[in-house]
Formats: C-alpha cells, sequence, structure tokens
C-alpha cells in the first residue's frame, strides 16, 4: 500500500495532466479522466501480471519501441498543453480527456509501466492470480484519490489563473514539467538516450 501510494502521489505524466486539465475545466469534468486512469491501470496491472511483461524479455527491442512512442507522445501531449486556448477558447475548442483516452493512455506512460512491472515483480513475483489481482485493486483504491488530489490542486489554481496570460504561463509550465518528467526514461540508468 505504501508503494502505491508513493507511486501514485509523485509528478508523474498522469498527475501532471490532471493538474492541468483540474485547472483549465475543473474538477466535475476531469472526472472521467481521473476514472480512466485509476482503471486503464488496474487493467494494465493485471495484464503484466499475467504475463504481458515477458514479451519484453523474449523480444527486448519491443520495450524499446514503446519507450520511444511514449516519449514522442508525451512531448506531443506537453506541445498541446503548452499551446491548449484560455478560459474564453476553452469551451469551444479543448475538451479534457475521456475515461477511454485516459485508460489508453496507460499503455504509453512510461512511469505507469515502470510502477506495473515493479509491483509485479516485487509484491506478486509467483504471478499468482490471486496476487495479481489484490496487488491490482490495491493500486486501483490507493491511485484514484491520489489522482484526485492532484485534480484538485490544479482546480484550486483556477483562482489564480484568472487571466489568460497566467493560464498560458501555467500551462506552459507544465508542459515543461511534463517534459521533464521523461528525463528517467530517456536518460535511463546514465546509459544515455534510448
Amino acid at each position: 500500500m505504501v508503494f502505491a501510494f508513493v507511486a501514485s502521489i509523485t509528478p508523474g505524466p498522469n498527475n501532471l495532466m490532471l493538474m492541468a486539465s483540474g485547472a483549465n475545466f475543473g474538477f466535475r469534468r476531469t472526472v472521467p479522466h481521473m476514472l480512466g486512469v485509476a482503471g486503464g491501470f488496474v487493467v494494465m496491472v493485471v495484464l503484466v501480471g499475467m504475463g504481458l511483461a515477458q514479451v519484453f524479455q523474449i523480444y527486448p527491442v519491443s520495450y524499446t519501441v514503446l519507450m520511444v512512442v511514449s516519449v514522442l507522445y508525451l512531448m506531443f501531449l506537453a506541445w498541446k498543453i503548452a499551446t491548449a486556448a484560455p478560459p474564453r477558447e476553452v469551451e469551444h475548442v479543448g475538451t479534457p480527456f475521456t475515461f477511454l483516452q485516459a485508460a489508453l493512455f496507460q499503455w504509453v506512460n512510461p512511469k505507469a509501466w515502470a510502477m506495473a512491472l515493479t509491483a509485479i515483480s516485487v509484491y506478486s513475483p509467483s504471478k499468482d492470480l490471486g496476487a495479481i489481482v489484490l496487488v491490482a485493486l490495491i493500486f486501483g483504491l490507493i491511485n484514484l484519490p491520489s489522482v484526485s488530489t492532484w485534480t484538485l490542486l490544479g482546480e484550486q489554481l483556477q483562482r489564480v489563473l484568472t487571466n489568460p496570460l497566467r493560464l498560458r504561463l501555467f500551462n506552459f509550465a507544465m508542459a515543461i514539467l511534463l517534459l521533464a518528467s521523461l528525463y528517467p526514461v530517456i536518460f535511463a540508468n546514465g546509459a544515455g538516450p534510448l
């Protein structure tokens, strides 16, 4: 439970995007995004535990391909966040992630992969279905309140982000932080770029 909490509450692509969504769209409109993160990650943990992680052992290049695609997609999302429309334009142009988009995002989220692989290898090394489901449920129960905290923080920031310039600066800062969250992925173990 402690690992699930620390992994879920610390900054990463999901939490930064949820904070930006909370600031831009509010808590209520971001609920499907939050539920998609929590639900999508639970499914990911179960599938990783049931053997999906072995694909990376059998075909090591698949992990590299996944990381490259993930980094490129997160760079695209950072650009979308940095160039998000100001509040008056958001009602017409921007929309928060849907449940399905957030659930599918877990599959290109490097932090989600690291969390799922670590959780299964450390807390369910036998790959027993009961243990896998228990790890997934614990993550689901802890992840949703954790990601909700980031959304609430973003929503509270709406009070400060009362003009288009402040919102643009906030969105730009969130985009930079999202890109910074890729540093451990790109430069893993001091081995240099992927």
